[in-house]
């Protein structure tokens, strides 16, 4: 089998094009990402699921999606319902600490229903960001909570009911965007925290999670580790911190290349994120010269980065067997999620 290339591609529309079918068979993507603009009805998101694998002949390829309730999540009525942001979890969780843990592994677990059915077989969930006050929204009710010990709890939960539907997990975005004032979709955020401050705070979720399979990287600049490059292209802080001090040996993917906090172009962003560390380069938006500019320096998945990834794509199976109905069930005691 070709070798697949270590990045992970978007689509503009809700069925691929000639144009697009070629790219990918010529560039060999070793998987792929959603948004809400390609998603229709079930059927067609199938469709499209089948289409983007078949186009590199991998049956096994990975599909990625942000689904996490609240303000980010791809997937809406009435293909799922709207479900309640990761702060409403942590509300509970503050009230009633087994109430939060159970009914955040129940929603896990629901994604995963949700998913499995559309061929979908990665949520990057959870988030272990921490926000501290006045940074940026960007994080805000996406966060479990204020605390490191609260976000780790939570997201730990989640993590266990998605890889119990049989979906994998990827955490983010290590080593924190909590304390970012900026919105890296917008502007490079930078953060001047002593290093002993970031430790005990932001880093500290990751640390408590680190023998999950999969991270995605934050796009945010830690003065204390490396003042000239965000985490993303940074080789100091892929190395010291995210590997050395939180001792994370996962899969590591980039956040979006297409996002304005990253500088250069396309082809010197794919080079950076790989020169830094990190196993897969993520580009989202579909914009097939960007994706273009992407593969021209994107090498193939090999060596360690290569295995990470084949270990990664154990954890997605066939799941537990529960019931749905069931899941449905006991998650309306906690919260309505409303269709």
């Amino acid at each position: 089998m070709t070798e697949s290339k270590a990045m992970i591609l978007g689509c503009a529309g809700k069925a691929i094009t000639p144009d697009e079918i070629r790219f990918y068979r010529e560039e060999r993507p070793w998987g792929f990402i959603l948004f809400a603009r390609n998603i229709g009805e079930p059927e067609q998101v199938r469709d499209l699921v089948a289409s983007l694998r078949d186009s590199i002949g991998r049956p096994e390829a990975p599909v990625f999606i942000d689904q996490e309730g609240g303000r980010v999540q791809r997937l809406r009525p009435p293909i799922a319902p709207n479900y309640p942001a990761g702060a409403a979890l942590g509300a509970l969780y503050r009230q009633d600490r087994e109430a939060g843990l159970r009914s955040t592994w129940l929603l896990a677990r629901l994604h995963a229903f949700d998913l499995q059915r559309l061929g979908i077989t990665v949520d990057c969930l959870p988030v272990l960001d921490v926000p501290i006050e006045g940074a940026s929204d960007v994080i805000g009710t996406r966060a479990y909570g204020k605390d490191p010990e609260t976000v780790a709890d939570l997201g730990r939960a989640a993590a266990k009911g998605l890889m119990a539907g049989g979906v994998l997990p990827v955490m983010k975005h290590v080593p924190g965007h909590g304390r970012a004032f900026s919105d890296s979709h917008l502007a490079l955020p930078v953060v001047d925290t002593p290093l002993a401050e970031l430790r005990t705070h932001d880093f500290a979720p990751f640390k408590a999670l680190s023998h999950l399979p999969a991270a995605m990287t934050a796009h945010v600049v830690y003065t204390a580790v490396d003042p000239d490059r965000p985490a993303t292209t940074s080789a100091k802080v892929i190395q010291d911190v995210v590997r050395g001090e939180i001792g994370f040996d996962g899969l590591l993917i980039s956040d979006d290349t297409s996002m304005k906090a990253l500088s250069g172009d396309f082809p010197e962003k794919a080079a950076a994120i790989l020169a830094a560390g990190c196993d897969l380069v993520l580009h989202c938006n579909g914009v097939m010269e960007e994706m273009t500019g992407i593969a021209s320096r994107t090498t193939a998945l090999a060596g360690k980065s290569l295995e990470r990834a084949r270990r990664a794509l154990g954890y997605i199976r066939g799941g537990d067997g529960l019931q749905e109905a069931a899941i449905r069930a006991e998650f309306a005691n906690y919260f309505e999620a409303v269709a």
